[in-house]
């Protein structure tokens, strides 16, 4: 073989091998992840559902007992239970502690071709996920003996064809005069629910309690549609926080300590391939943010927020933001800040965002995400033109010189070093750099590894259509031709 081939084919294995330890070193990182902030004992609050809080500050010492999983997860029957459609999901909301137990995205089916609308919450035993919220109180709604039962003037609601906001309210109150309203709002071609608790105090005692909002789900990674569990990208959870927009936290590090920290705004999210719910409080709250794993295999993560106070003959409202749909950084920018982040690119992200937006202008034009992909893929190949070339015409330079370096070998035999100074000497003389043959392509690497990335992450190409036989974008050919 000639010897400028043994060097390109050298420097190849060698680029090679440094993508191949990058993603052993991904792989690794995700099993062997970082410790997180922890409490200081994994006791019995571990047991419960609504989080330990204090009665002075999130941040105090003592707590309070909690109420336990058999009281959160009883299920009001069928009939009881409240069903909401807006032209994009179908909510259900359990009137015991008013939380979510189920949420369906009517424009993705779960299947290419199914009527089925994809399931991403539910009550389901083996795959639990919930979003649970409530205001953890010694007068009520929720008690150390469990949650409240809210009720409502209907149990069905539908966004009408001409409105654009649909309002469902839940109440709730006590002997005392303690009046809860709990206020779902949706919006039309919307994921984001804004939840409204308005506290109105008729009693004569002083009311204290917190905000909490949590998400709780089984350890069911999705499964594929060609029928393999994914496990290219990240299945768990998230926070964020002033000092760090976007915090992974695996469900291996839930089950080896519990998060604890205080954090101003920010949000909690579960992740999984294409899709994210997410709780956003007050951006001004300081919560305290958490972690825990239940007996029954429930993976929480949430906040707790500062105490809220009210004195008797007094109204007080507080809010947040509830997210639970595709992963589109338009609508997650919307929902709060950083949240798009969710979409995870890696540490190539800012290539990948440049060639997403890229994607979105060419389909925006085209209306073909496949030929978006093809239109970019030339377009990143012209951008490299000059480098290319200046590979293929390193390449021939090296190629004139091939027969003077025989004669350089045959003339020196067996003598590396005296060989080794002849070729560099001759590469100088003619102004030939072999290592000009094989930069451009090392340039290319992260470039095109942000591309794979895109085009795993995106949403957009699930079951998105290209030509022919080619009906979902997201899978393999099935007859292995492109």
């Amino acid at each position: 073989m000639p010897t400028n081939m043994i060097d390109y084919l050298r420097i190849t294995l060698y680029a090679t091998l440094v993508v191949i330890l990058l993603v052993l070193f991904q792989a690794w990182d995700k099993d062997h992840p970082k410790k997180i902030n922890t409490i200081s004992s994994t006791s019995s609050a571990t047991n419960n559902y609504v989080p330990q809080l204090t009665h002075t500050n999130v941040n105090a010492a003592t707590t309070t007992s909690v109420p336990q999983n058999t009281a959160t997860t009883i299920v009001p029957t069928s009939q009881n239970i409240i069903h909401i459609t807006t032209d994009v999901v179908q909510v259900d909301i359990n009137p015991m502690g008013g939380n979510i137990i189920q949420v369906k995205l009517l424009n993705y089916p779960e299947e290419l071709y199914a009527s089925t609308p994809f399931l991403l919450l539910n009550d389901s035993p083996e795959t639990r996920y919930l979003a649970q919220s409530g205001l953890l109180s010694q007068s009520g709604p929720d008690t150390v003996k469990g949650q409240a039962i809210y009720t409502t003037d209907k149990t069905d609601y539908v966004l009408g064809k001409n409105q654009k906001e649909l309002q469902v309210k839940l109440q709730w109150k006590n002997p005392q005069g303690v009046v809860i309203t709990k206020l779902f709002t949706f919006q039309r071609d919307s994921y984001a629910i804004g939840v409204d608790y308005q506290i109105t105090n008729h009693s004569k005692q002083l009311w204290e309690g917190n905000l909490y909002l949590k998400l709780m789900r089984k350890n069911t990674p999705p499964v594929s549609a060609h029928g393999f569990v994914n496990f290219a990208t990240f299945f768990g959870a998230a926070i964020s926080s002033p000092e760090k927009a976007y915090e992974k936290i695996s469900f291996k590090q839930m089950n080896n300590s519990n998060l604890n920290q205080t954090i101003k705004g920010g949000w909690a999210a579960m992740i999984q391939h294409y899709f994210v719910s997410a709780w956003v409080p007050n951006k001004d709250a300081m919560s305290q943010y958490f972690t825990r794993v239940t007996d029954d295999g429930l993976y929480t993560v949430g906040m707790i927020g500062p105490k809220v106070t009210i004195n008797p003959g007094q109204q007080v409202s507080t809010q947040a933001k509830f997210y639970a749909g595709p992963a589109i950084a338009n609508n997650l920018e919307k929902v709060a800040p950083g949240l798009q982040l969710t979409i995870d690119y890696g540490w190539l992200w800012i290539i990948s965002v440049a060639i997403f937006w890229m994607m979105q202008k060419i389909y925006n034009v085209v209306g073909n995400w496949g030929w978006s992909i093809v239109l970019v893929t030339v377009l990143i190949k012209l951008m490299f033109y000059h480098l290319s070339a200046k590979s293929y015409r390193s390449m021939s330079s090296m190629k004139k010189l091939q027969p003077r370096i025989n004669a350089l070998k045959e003339r020196f035999g067996d003598d590396k070093q005296k060989f080794t100074q002849a070729t560099l000497e001759l590469y100088k003389k003619e102004k030939v750099n072999p290592m000009s043959g094989c930069l451009p392509i090392l340039v290319q690497i992260p470039v095109f590894i942000a591309l794979y990335w895109v085009l795993i992450e995106s949403v957009q190409l699930r079951q998105a259509p290209f030509i022919l036989w080619i009906q979902d974008l997201s899978t393999y050919d099935p007859y292995f031709i492109l």
